[in-house]
Order: structure tokens, then sequence, then C-alpha cells
């Protein structure tokens, strides 16, 4: 390269003539002098680990795609992987909506001048609205878990208090990252479930009750899969005690479900990740919070709320953010709670799926997954050594199947399912071991009745030969402690 030898092609003005003239001009010598107000222990003295860099650009490419081509997409194996993150259909005009470039911006979908941006968002607000019958839903933020979180704070402030019970039933991450945020705020208390049912234990949650309990919170469908049917009965219990209850709700089980504003929710919230949006290697993810209109509900909402204004030509309406004032963007450190960056590009997504579909077609899209989610328990249980847990209750998409009588371990089972190019259920032995060797099977209205036999054939071949290989039982055994790991002392948050 000469005398102006690249020290690195994608780091910028790493030519060696240009870092000088850049160091002339601000008065240095060395590039170290940058960092002097840096203590010298604190500073890293060594070289950094880095490959070489790959100058030429068919190279780099040539390099993604081999490290690229280790993946394995839910298009290319036969997935029944669920808990969070799910694959549903997404219509091509959704991704064809989300790409134009008035919506498509480096900054999170958040240009500095709107070109309809603001009245797709409102129009999303509206159609999630009516989905929720609740009358205000934010400008998605990054995913449920924070919703949920935001939703539990949001109460906190409501009632001025410090505690929140949470069911036992709920997704684990979901109450890890529940317990972080609010913490040290407020205090999180898991509530147990019944292991029959799967649901709520309503004494359990009775039990724990005080005048410090500022929300309930539930989610329906659960983790499990599971109805919460007695969703009005803790809402009673909850709103006697002077509690909010807050329902968290995937908004693709609503055209069969009751919305949790018909059975006594103060605030719902979820993830739409469901409503046209791609699985995108788990960050297709996008948090809402509803509401009813009233100010004292709408006054805490951190995010941004997008409505509806006369403006000063006579029959033009303009569309903007609503009580500005409230959030951390006016307030900056005085906010309530501080929302930065958000997900509105998931939200525009999610308005064309639901204009899409229409009320007719969210019923249609319900009936299906809770259709071909039966039907593939029903197969599974006809299998020797497989059980279906919570059978007592309804499901929706997922439910939990248990191998203990095979002798087999879920590790193992998922194992010899991905020898044969599927993907069975999620294994949840280790965070609810009470439940055995159980998995987490999601079923969706992309599954086929094929598809659930080529699954059958598959376990009771297993199930018959205990086929696992000691290559894939050890590969299972590191991946489940790399998850324990990384969940670090998270069961203690369960009890």
């Amino acid at each position: 390269m000469g005398k102006h030898r690249v020290s690195h092609p994608y780091i910028p003005n790493s030519v060696p003539e240009v870092q000088k003239q850049m160091m002339q001009e601000i008065g240095i010598t060395h590039i170290e002098e940058l960092y002097c107000d840096i203590p010298g222990e604190l500073r890293f003295k060594g070289e950094m680990n880095m490959p070489e860099p790959l100058v030429s650009e068919w190279q780099l490419v040539r390099h993604m795609e081999q490290i690229l081509s280790k993946n394995q997409t839910a298009k290319e194996a036969l997935s029944f992987l669920g808990a969070g993150c799910y694959r549903h259909y997404v219509p091509a005009i959704c991704d064809e909506i989300a790409g134009r470039a008035e919506f498509l911006t480096a900054y999170a979908g958040e240009p500095y001048e709107d070109h309809g941006r603001f009245q797709a968002l409102f129009e999303y607000q509206s159609m999630m609205a009516e989905l929720l019958d609740m009358d205000v839903v934010n400008v998605p933020t990054y995913d449920w878990c924070q919703a949920a979180s935001t939703a539990l704070r949001m109460a906190g402030r409501i009632t001025n208090r410090t505690e929140v019970l949470v069911a036992g039933n709920t997704n684990p991450q979901r109450l890890l990252a529940i317990g972080n945020y609010c913490h040290p705020a407020m205090k999180v208390h898991p509530v147990e479930y019944n292991r029959e049912t799967g649901r709520l234990d309503i004494q359990g949650l009775k039990g724990k009750l005080t005048d410090n309990v500022a929300a309930v919170y539930l989610e329906n469908p659960n983790y499990f899969g599971v109805i919460e049917s007695d969703g009005a009965a803790i809402a009673g219990i909850a709103h006697e005690n002077g509690s909010l209850f807050v329902v968290g709700s995937d908004p693709i089980s609503l055209g069969i479900l009751a919305p949790p504003s018909h059975y006594g929710a103060d605030i719902a919230c979820g993830d739409i990740q469901s409503l046209g949006i791609h699985m995108n290697f788990g960050g297709g993810v996008a948090g809402f919070v509803a509401t009813q209109d009233t100010e004292e509900y709408v006054a805490e909402f951190p995010f941004r709320l997008f409505g509806i204004a006369r403006t000063e030509v006579e029959g033009e309406w303009g569309f903007g953010d609503v009580y500005y004032d409230r959030t951390s963007f006016a307030k900056r450190e005085l906010g309530k709670e501080f929302v930065g960056t958000a997900a509105a590009l998931w939200g525009i997504t999610a308005g064309v799926y639901l204009a899409l579909m229409g009320p007719k077609g969210m019923q249609e899209i319900g009936r299906a997954i809770m259709q071909n989610s039966y039907y593939a328990a029903s197969n599974l249980s006809e299998i020797q050594g497989v059980s279906i847990r919570n059978t007592g209750s309804p499901f929706f998409r997922e439910f939990v199947a248990n191998f203990d009588e095979s002798g087999l371990t879920v590790a193992r089972v998922n194992m010899a399912l991905r020898e044969k190019g599927i993907w069975g259920g999620k294994d949840i032995s280790r965070e609810f071991p009470e439940l055995g060797q159980s998995a987490l099977f999601c079923v969706t209205e992309m599954h086929t009745r094929e598809d659930i036999w080529i699954l059958c054939d598959a376990l009771r071949e297993i199930i018959a030969s205990g086929k696992a290989t000691v290559e894939g039982e050890a590969t299972a055994n590191r991946i489940a402690m790399a998850e324990e790991k990384a969940r670090g002392n998270g069961k203690g948050e369960r009890q």
C-alpha cells in the first residue's frame, strides 16, 4: 500500500498520515494523549486480539458467508420452538411497506422530518386500541420485557406503592427483566401456580397480598400456553386490595380470546412480534402498553404517544406527540422513566398486518393456531412415553409435553430431533424442575398436519430406540449448563 498503508480498512481515518495531520490540528503528538485523564491502571496495555484485516471486498464477503452458513433458520428446519419469539406468516406487503424510504431509516424508524410516519403510527395505535378495547396505546418500545416492567412501574406511581406480585408461570426471562427494571424502586414477589392446571394459584395470591402491593401481573396465555380462565376473579381480588391488575397478552390471540380489558385489566402490555414481523434471530420484537384514556394513566406513560389534531389550515389534520412534557425527551433527567430508542418501525409493520387482516382475519388466524396446537397435542399424547401436562386447562399455540415415562431427558430428545432436521420444544426442565423432563412446544398457523406427523414419527423412533449420540448428549449438557450460568441466580426468583 506504499506510505499510505491502511492500518485497518474499516476503521475511519486509520491511514497514518491522516492521523498525524489530525493530531497536529488539535496539538498532540500521540493518540494516547487523548486518554490522559484515564488512570494508567485502567488502560489496556497489550495488543487487541483482532484478526488480520481482509482488504479485498471479495475476501470479506466470502469470510462472512462462511460464518453465516453455519446458521440454520426456521425455513431450513421444522421448528416447534416458541417461548417468546414465534414463527408466524409474514405477508409480503408487511416487508414492502416497512422497507419504504419514508419509514426505513438508520435510526429506529425515526427520521428527522415526517413523511407520513406519525399518521402510520397513529393508525397502528388506533387498530391496536380496537383489538385491545382500550383507548391509549404507545409507540412500540423495545420488547415485552420492557413493556411489562414499565407497566408495573406505572402502577407503582399511580398507587404510590412499592411492591408487585408476578405470576410464577410468567416467562422466566421476563420475570428476571421485571426484577432488574423495577429494582430498587419496587420489590417483585412471584406467586405460585397450580402444577396440575398450569394456572395461577388464587389462594397463593391472596396469601401474598398486602396494602403495599401496587399491582398483580399475569400473562394470558401464560408461559405454558395455558389460558388463565380466572382473570376476572383475579382482577376482583387485586382491585379489592386497592391494587391494579396488569395483564400481558400476545395480540395474535385476541381474535378468539377476550382482551384483558374485558376481565378487569387496568393496564395491558405485550409484544407485537406475531403481527407480521420476522423473528430476526430473536430481534424482531416490540412492546406495547395500553390503558384507558384517563389523565391519571396517560400522564404515567414514558413512551411517545401520537394523536390527531386540527391544523391551522381549514379541513386538514395533523399527527404528533400527545402530552409531550411527560416524557424524558422533554424533562431529561427529571423524567419518571428514561425512554430512548424505540421500535417504531415495527409499529408501522404491525399496523399494516392489522389493516390487512381485519377483525375476521384475526379471528380466522387465532382459530387456526388453536386448532393446530390442539391437533399436535392430541397426536403427541398418543406416543408411548409422552404425556401432555395441564390437560384440564385450555391452551393457545403452546403446550407442555413431558418425557419422564420415556426415560429420556429433553436434552437427549432434542439432540436426536436435530439430527433429523427438527427443532423440538424448548427444554424447560431447568427453569421449572418441578415439571420433570418437560418441553414447551409451539404450533402456529405455519404448521401443517404433515409437519406434526413428521414430529410424531420422529419421536416414536427416538423413544423406541433411546437414540442419542454420546457427542450429542455432551453438547446438550454444555448448552444447558451455559443457559443456567447465563441466568445466574434466576432460580431463586421463583418459589
